[in-house]
């Protein structure tokens, strides 16, 4: 039935796929050779089956993607090895600005910022930096701040969602709870900007200032949406620009500013920023319904059991057929979809919505890396290509 149901959907995906036919012929075969498949009934082997359509998806996606990417070589391995003493020194005025005479602040702050994670957004500031030929130091104290203020947005995410896992761990919330997450999220977003004044510029300054309020508008922005299905994909979007893209663009924009940068390099790289982000987003909410747990760091349908109306939701939701809509709308208004998880990943492989999710971020990592095209070549440039192709090529 598993199999049956994908090549169902060879007519649909034949409208915009012209290699869909070796290509679901492909995973009609891996899925009928799958003895669960064959043998059981379709509630219990459909997280599998969905699983393995995914990775194909994904495998397919990749491959054409590879095409526009020549002269892509650079892995995170090598990423980190270029920026090893700049985000070493990163690290180090992490630790120190973190430090205070409140025993409390020190034991929640470090436990947060020692959990793990690629330091995503103080990278980005480095190499957009290294890539004008900055030589200062002001960038390690601004990859800093910006790493405080995502660590800050954190800390109060996830007592707003009532979260107990984050990147493999149990989230501060949890292991302290959440009056004392809030109030280091408080101290550390305070603490960012006491850096920020040390940095000296008054640009960076209104810069922070002006993407911490939008990060502001998207929290209470996602939180209106909760439990709507009418959300649209415009409100969607402008969501996760507020919510994510937004700092990845201050990131790579302050870059810039550190290397005084032409207005045109500073646009550039301010945008290579938003779209990056946007990217990054659209795969995280893909990966809400397709990664394992344990890979991922956090529980598997998280945005589906909080009500949160996001992308491959709303895709599967207006492109389905009555029953599928309104169960996908019950989902989403009663926060209840986790009872039916296994009828609402059927019905988001039935309509595409990953698929069209997937597209969607690697239109947006194409144009992030068309923005680049202002930029000298060297190494920091080829990095900045490369996160553009991991941010859409991962699983967690």
């Amino acid at each position: 039935m598993c199999a049956k149901l994908i090549i169902n959907r060879a007519q649909i995906l034949r409208e915009w796929r012209p290699y869909d036919k070796p290509y679901l012929k492909k995973i009609g075969e891996k899925l009928i050779a799958n003895q669960k498949c064959r043998n059981h009934a379709f509630k219990p082997c459909i997280n599998q089956y969905f699983l393995v359509y995914y990775s194909l998806i994904i495998e397919e996606q990749n491959a054409l993607h590879a095409l526009t990417s020549a002269g892509f070589t650079m892995d995170f391995k090598a990423i980190q090895t270029l920026t090893a003493n700049d985000m070493a020194k990163v690290n180090e005025t992490i630790q120190a600005q973190l430090n205070s005479d409140v025993s409390l602040i020190n034991q929640l702050g470090f436990y947060i910022v020692s959990g793990g994670g690629k330091r995503l957004r103080p990278l980005l500031a480095v190499l957009s930096a290294k890539a004008l030929g900055y030589r200062g130091e002001g960038h390690t104290l601004a990859a800093a701040f910006i790493e405080f203020t995502h660590t800050a947005t954190l800390l109060h995410d996830d007592v707003v969602d009532e979260s107990d896992m984050r990147r493999g761990k149990a989230t501060a919330n949890a292991a302290f709870g959440n009056a004392a997450s809030v109030l280091v999220g408080d101290y550390i977003y305070t603490r960012s900007f006491q850096m920020m004044v040390e940095l000296g510029s008054m640009k960076i300054l209104q810069l922070m200032s002006e993407a911490v309020n939008v990060i502001a508008e998207g929290e209470v922005q996602q939180l209106m949406n909760c439990n709507d299905p009418d959300t649209t994909e415009a409100s969607y979007m402008q969501v996760i620009y507020s919510k994510t893209a937004r700092l990845f663009e201050a990131a790579t924009q302050i870059g810039a500013i550190l290397a005084d940068a032409s207005p045109e390099i500073e646009t550039a790289l301010q945008n290579y920023g938003k779209y990056l982000g946007t990217a990054f987003q659209l795969i995280d909410d893909v990966m809400d319904y397709t990664s394992d747990g344990k890979e991922m760091g956090k529980n598997v349908g998280d945005d589906l059991a909080e009500g949160k109306p996001t992308l491959p939701l709303l895709y599967a939701m207006r492109h389905g057929n009555p029953q599928q809509a309104a169960m996908i709308r019950e989902a989403i208004e009663k926060a209840n979809g986790m009872e039916r998880l296994e009828e609402i990943l059927a019905a988001m492989q039935e309509t595409g919505s990953l698929e069209y999710t997937i597209a969607k971020a690697n239109e947006e990592a194409d144009k992030a890396i068309t923005e680049l095209a202002i930029l000298p070549e060297s190494e920091y440039k080829e990095a900045l290509v490369a996160l553009a192709h991991m941010a859409v090529n991962r699983s967690k």
